[in-house]
């Protein structure tokens, strides 16, 4: 597994100490204000050996927030708690990426005080809010062209607070069935105006925002995950490959940090993908590449190998061992990950 440990230069102003990343994991800790506290700081701080931490998500303006405790990055007081993080990681010789999210239909009314959710459409999730069962979802109110304009303003207004807070970049969160995703894929975007309708108009809001992001804070410190396969809160619709075409060839002109499969097992195969999430992008996609999803060091450095990406980002193991790089790189074992250490921050 020698090809995990060795440093990889996203570009000429950002080099990963290894090519294993923390991938992003909501805990739902910050405090009642959405402000990081201490012990998120030193959760994150406990894991800096990583190649690069892409921060749990973090939204970008109070209508975004889906579920309870969520830290935000638009107040100044989230800004401060975010700087104390991340100093910390830094002071360990980590990196941290701020991964920008705006859940889109999946947000609630219940969290900001509001009249309705935001969304491509008015096509509602079934089911209720995680952690907060007596909480239904709503029918969104589908976007605005100005609504929309806003968006990408206030996604780059994060962006900026993500550099002042002392992030080293941002990734924008346009997979896993939020916002930016929503727009993407058929089963959620009904629109026919400019943003719905055909690939083209689909991934302009999206493409919109990677590029008010690249121009406020550089291409070098933004990067994006997106999940072309439609599995979670989403109705799978063979269409949505042209839109994936579409994006993808977009995103081969642009230079991103990186790309990010949003994806929860990467043995999962899509029909009108023609395979797994990480194999369609790849064939796609020439630039830099983050692959998730149930890989074991072992297996991501097999396909690291392969080519099949060029990073791997590992999710549930680092909450079950902040020491994960070191436990690999030594051949120790790794405590086994369960679902009762969401409990707490450790």
């Amino acid at each position: 597994m020698e090809n995990l440990f060795q440093p990889y230069a996203l570009n000429d102003t950002i080099t990963l100490q290894n090519k294993i990343l923390m991938a992003p994991l909501t805990r739902a800790m910050a405090d009642d204000n959405l402000v990081p506290t201490q012990q998120m700081a030193d959760y994150y701080a406990r894991r800096a050996e990583s190649g690069l931490i892409i921060s749990e998500a973090v939204i970008i303006r109070p209508d975004g927030q889906g579920y309870p405790n969520t830290p935000g990055l638009f107040s100044p007081e989230q800004i401060i708690g975010w700087r104390t993080v991340t100093d910390a990681v830094h002071e360990k010789g980590g990196k941290i990426f701020a991964q920008l999210w705006h859940t889109g239909r999946v947000a609630h009314p219940h969290f900001f005080d509001g009249e309705f959710v935001l969304a491509p459409s008015a096509v509602a999730v079934e089911g209720t809010v995680p952690r907060m069962r007596e909480l239904s979802y709503t029918v969104p109110k589908p976007a605005s062209k100005e609504e929309i304009e806003q968006l990408v303003a206030d996604y780059s207004q994060a962006a900026a607070n993500a550099i002042d807070a002392g992030f080293d970049g941002v990734e924008i969160h346009g997979a896993n069935g939020y916002l930016l995703d929503q727009f993407l894929h058929y089963s959620s975007n009904t629109r026919d105006d400019e943003f719905g309708g055909n690939p083209e108009n689909m991934a302009r809001f999206p493409l919109a925002v990677i590029d008010a992001i690249s121009e406020r804070i550089g291409e070098d410190k933004t990067a994006l995950r997106i999940s072309p396969g439609a599995y979670f809160n989403m109705d799978p619709d063979t269409r949505d490959r042209q839109v994936f075409d579409h994006l993808l060839a977009q995103l081969e002109l642009r230079n991103l940090a990186y790309l990010h499969v949003g994806i929860f097992d990467d043995s999962m195969e899509f029909e009108y993908l023609g395979g797994s999430a990480s194999s369609y992008i790849r064939a796609h996609y020439s630039k830099t590449l983050v692959g998730v999803g149930s890989y074991s060091a072992e297996t991501g450095s097999a396909a690291i190998e392969a080519n099949k990406f060029d990073l791997l980002a590992i999710g549930r193991p680092f909450i079950a061992n902040p020491d994960y790089v070191a436990k690999v790189k030594s051949g120790e074992a790794l405590v086994e990950y369960s679902d009762e250490m969401l409990a707490s921050l450790v």
